[in-house]
């Protein structure tokens, strides 16, 4: 049985502890995916949006749209700078409250992408933003299907810092990045039945931050929200190092990190 999005509401019921929806993934999984409670306000501050033209190549002329896993709300500003009617759904409380302050008046529901809390056939398309890959990918399929609209599309977008560059690569290096989107991001839009075919769409561009919301970003990713303290206090310690030495940055004002925004769209068979 399905369930409208009037039904509940982000700190209503459905919510398990500290305004957590139970998620599927296994146990090292779901701690990464669940570790974002404790710092929302850190990711809502530091990290970046989506290019203009990465949202409109991936949601076409879709008017209503179900931002899954919308987090902060990064990409439901940018569907709603596009003058879109969004819903945003996410499983953790502490993320949408975030979600209220950047885009108010945005519709915003605890729920997962396991079991979409929105009636059949009500959005044109679902769009996740750094999310596809913390879902079980079999039930959200069919989840996706079942809340599309006969035409909709699902669109799938990942913002990856670009490797390329000597001190990009060397963060990441510091980091231990658990996900290297350049290189695994196949595995992650393995999207199956009952959908079709999967084009992809990429945009690369730079944003432009301060050394200080930099390390902050360091500070919303999940490997570091789930290091010990002493490992937590080393990575920052030798990115500020980094920073003060590299020769591509040590000079600077201000840094310009380089992003690829990877874009990928399908739609239901037939």
């Amino acid at each position: 049985m399905s369930m409208g999005a009037n039904e509940t509401g982000a700190g209503e019921t459905g919510a398990g502890e500290a305004g957590v929806v139970d998620a599927a993934g296994d146990a090292p999984d779901l701690r990464h995916a669940l570790s974002f409670a404790a710092a929302a306000d850190a990711y809502a501050k530091a990290r970046p949006s989506y290019p203009v033209e990465a949202v409109a190549w991936l949601v076409g002329d879709a008017e209503r749209i179900l931002d899954l896993g919308a987090g902060t709300g990064k990409l439901t500003q940018a569907l709603v700078a596009l003058d879109r009617d969004v819903v945003a759904v996410d499983p953790i409380e502490e993320m949408l409250d975030e979600l209220s302050i950047a885009v108010p008046g945005v519709p915003r529901i605890l729920g997962t992408a396991e079991d979409i809390p929105l009636d059949d056939e009500d959005v044109d398309a679902v769009v996740a933003g750094q999310a596809w890959h913390w879902f079980d990918r079999r039930r959200a399929t069919a989840e996706i299907a079942r809340v599309l609209r006969p035409g909709g599309v699902l669109g799938l977008v990942w913002n990856s810092r670009d490797g390329s560059v000597d001190w990009m690569r060397r963060a990441g290096e510091i980091m231990h990045e658990r996900h290297d989107a350049a290189a695994d991001l196949e595995g992650y839009v393995r999207i199956g039945a009952p959908f079709g075919p999967v084009a992809e769409h990429v945009v690369r561009w730079t944003d432009r931050m301060s050394r200080a919301r930099f390390l902050d970003l360091v500070r919303s990713r999940s490997y570091y929200l789930t290091a010990t303290p002493a490992d937590q206090a080393a990575t920052i310690a030798a990115l500020e190092e980094l920073l003060a030495t590299h020769p591509e940055v040590r000079d600077v004002e201000e840094l310009e990190v380089p992003y690829v925004t990877r874009c990928f769209r399908a739609e239901p068979g037939e």
